[in-house]
């Protein structure tokens, strides 16, 4: 029997995402046209908006529907007409959108360092917007993003936050947040689809240009599938259930440090989203893990999935220290509500199995 352990990759599709698809498929009409059948593609398109809107207590203008967090993450900062700062753990498709981005340290727990968040911010030369992401999708660290906020506002710059790892799994972290970027398939959601929910009207360029979709900010026409399968899945991400996980969460690194004294969880002094573990153990390389783990019928990751299944160095970890040989040995576990409890036992039947083979034991 497989277990799924992978859910900071990407969610199972839920039952009510998957039925708001069942249902759009029945609907024929381009929501660019002005007949009928383009008026009432056009209506549900419409309606999903608000749904998002009315999520993060923004105006249904201010949400622009998007291929996902990384095309919503290059429309805030590359469509941003100033300077952009990230914290020094931003996912890839924040890291590497802007090339002028100043880059911001963080701590050794991967949170971003306030103090040099303001050393910066105290250069009022041009129009600024911060970028810190709610969590990581590595760690699941928790950024402070009220004391983020706080300073922004003290500085009078704007705030951006990719928080694909955290709507659903955080309470309300968006207060004074002006840009949010959203990933369906996060959530429940299908892949493909994301948003970008304009809390504050900041004018954007447009990076994509052509139909005028969008407001103009996102031309092409609409995925009106996934649309409708992403607002499906939000509302479904109000819902309860993660405080157990946590607890489920708790108890695997309890028992795994039991049996296995060497193990080291990375970033666990900080706040991190509640189904989250990066562990390491030295001797066993993260690919080997991985795959060791996946013919067990087993799903974990090492680290981020966006790199086109390549295991490579992670720069989140470099950015909080963690020496190469142990970054290099680290395998992250990110749990999901349909995750049964005895899957603890499994996991380290395996785990155990994986370094007597390698002799480390």
């Amino acid at each position: 029997m497989t277990l799924y352990l992978d859910y900071n990759a990407t969610a199972p599709l839920c039952k009510e995402a998957r039925k708001a698809m069942e249902e759009g498929m029945t609907l024929v009409g381009n929501a660019s046209s002005v007949h009928q059948f383009g008026r009432h593609v056009r209506q549900k398109i419409e309606q999903a908006r608000l749904e998002v809107a009315n999520f993060f207590n923004a105006k249904s203008a201010g949400v622009i529907f998007t291929s996902g967090a990384t095309e919503a993450n290059h429309l805030a900062l590359c469509g941003f007409q100033g300077r952009v700062i990230v914290s020094a753990v931003e996912h890839d498709s924040v890291d590497q959108a802007r090339p002028d981005r100043i880059v911001c340290p963080v701590d050794r727990q991967g949170r971003i360092d306030l103090t040099a968040l303001e050393s910066l911010l105290k250069d009022k030369g041009q129009r600024t917007m911060v970028s810190v992401m709610a969590a990581n999708n590595e760690t699941g660290v928790v950024q402070p993003l009220a004391q983020v906020v706080e300073l922004a506002k003290q500085y009078e710059v704007f705030v951006h936050c990719d928080a694909a790892q955290a709507v659903g799994r955080l309470p309300s972290f968006w207060e004074g947040i002006d840009l949010v970027s959203l990933s369906a398939h996060k959530l429940g959601g299908p892949q493909g689809v994301g948003a970008l929910v304009m809390r504050t009207e900041i004018p954007l360029k447009a990076q994509l240009r052509g139909g005028g979709q969008e407001r103009s900010l996102r031309s092409g026409t609409e995925n009106f599938l996934g649309i409708l399968g992403f607002a499906a899945a939000l509302k479904e991400a109000k819902s309860d259930g993660w405080a157990a996980v946590g607890r489920l969460r708790d108890t695997l690194e309890v028992r795994l440090k039991e049996q296995q004294p060497e193990v080291v969880f990375l970033a666990n002094e900080a706040l991190r989203l509640p189904n989250t573990t990066l562990m390491a153990m030295k001797g066993v390389q993260s690919a080997t893990q991985v795959m060791s783990f996946d013919l067990a019928g087993i799903a974990v990751s090492a680290g981020s999935a966006c790199s086109s299944g390549k295991v490579k160095p992670s720069r989140v970890l470099a950015a909080m220290g963690v020496p190469e040989e142990l970054a290099g040995c680290s395998i992250r576990v990110s749990l999901g509500l349909a995750n049964p409890p005895d899957l603890i036992d499994r996991f380290l039947g395996v785990w155990a199995g994986i370094y007597e083979r390698a002799g480390t034991l």
